[in-house]
């Protein structure tokens, strides 16, 4: 089975195109649009890994991931900032202990590489997704 990821980002489209670029990998995605939405949602799906980004209304990201942190079922979940960060934003992130970034505009393949790295740190299982080959064998 593959891991849970809780995409956190206010704008639907950025949500829809992470969440199509890790389903496609084989992960399970749940959404919410603002750091308050993720406290919320949370607790429901119990996510293996949360991406945030920073500038959200109500809640922004770094202050919804020093939530989690302060939270002891949430203070070892990891945590990616998925945004367009500014220097002070990735040290603010450091100091709450943010696992992982990623710049906004960002690479597909980066963001699955993310993802999968810190799927590592829960324990959870790779997404085993086969070889696909034009060359059948029988035997």
């Amino acid at each position: 089975m593959s891991g849970r990821v809780l995409v956190v980002d206010d704008s639907e489209v950025i949500r829809q195109l992470i969440r199509v670029n890790l389903e496609l990998e084989g992960f399970e995605v749940v959404t919410a649009a603002d750091g308050a939405e993720c406290l919320e949602v949370i607790r429901r799906v119990k996510p293996d890994v949360v991406t945030l980004d920073v500038m959200m209304p109500r809640l922004d990201g770094l202050r919804t991931a020093a939530r989690l942190r302060a939270t002891p079922d949430t203070s070892r979940l990891p945590i990616a900032i998925v945004s367009a960060c500014t220097p002070a934003d990735l040290d603010l992130g450091e100091a709450v202990g943010v696992d992982g970034y990623l710049g906004k505009p960002f690479d597909p393949a980066d963001l699955v590489a993310l993802v999968r790295r810190l799927m590592r740190l829960t324990g959870q299982p790779e997404v085993f997704r086969p070889e696909r080959t034009d060359r059948t064998d029988r035997g």
